[in-house]
């Protein structure tokens, strides 16, 4: 009976300790190429006052960019605690941690309402299940801008190869 009771207890402690275990990315981390970064930005028409949002932003470089080239500030949504301290160290490192902030958070939890433009490199059934919240979240003229993946039957604005990249363009539609 002890012997019982000594593996239910283990049992128990081991359930209540996966149940604590970190949330798990949706994708595994892979860089954007740098050329396919600025031709991002680029479809965006990033700009003197937007407020660009990267979900899953790995290394930083998209929201880094953004800062340096443009001037706007920017905010990193990342799971990985480790990615979003090297995302940190790099803004500081490239003098634009006063633009730039990097959030460990769900991007499925996060508020993206204040973002002008939101870049991604998620896989296409984790930005179909992203699209509602985009659409009912971000105002209308919100630039979204995907590596990689489309979003179902919304038919981007723009999509260009780059090296071999294709990248997709909507813009968030007026409220009906």
């Amino acid at each position: 009976m002890r012997s019982f009771a000594l593996a239910l207890l283990f049992l128990l402690a081991a359930a209540s300790g996966a149940s604590a275990a970190p949330p798990k990315p949706d994708v595994i981390y892979v860089v954007t190429p740098q050329s396919v970064v600025d031709a991002m930005l680029e479809m965006a028409k990033v700009g003197p006052g937007d407020v660009l949002y990267d979900l899953g932003s790995g290394d930083g470089r998209i929201p880094i960019t953004a800062a340096k080239r443009f001037g706007v500030r920017a905010v990193g949504i990342e799971i990985d605690v480790a990615l979003v301290r090297e995302a940190s160290r790099q803004a500081r490192r490239q003098r634009v941690d006063h633009l730039v902030s990097f959030r460990k958070a769900d991007l499925f939890a996060t508020d993206l309402s204040e973002a002008s433009v939101v870049t991604l490199y998620l896989l296409d059934t984790v930005t179909l299940r992203l699209r509602p919240k985009l659409l009912s979240e971000l105002k209308p003229g919100t630039r979204v801008v995907s590596h990689a993946f489309h979003m179902g039957d919304w038919t981007p604005d723009e999509v260009r190869e780059i090296d071999g990249n294709t990248i997709y363009l909507w813009t968030i539609p007026p409220a009906k």
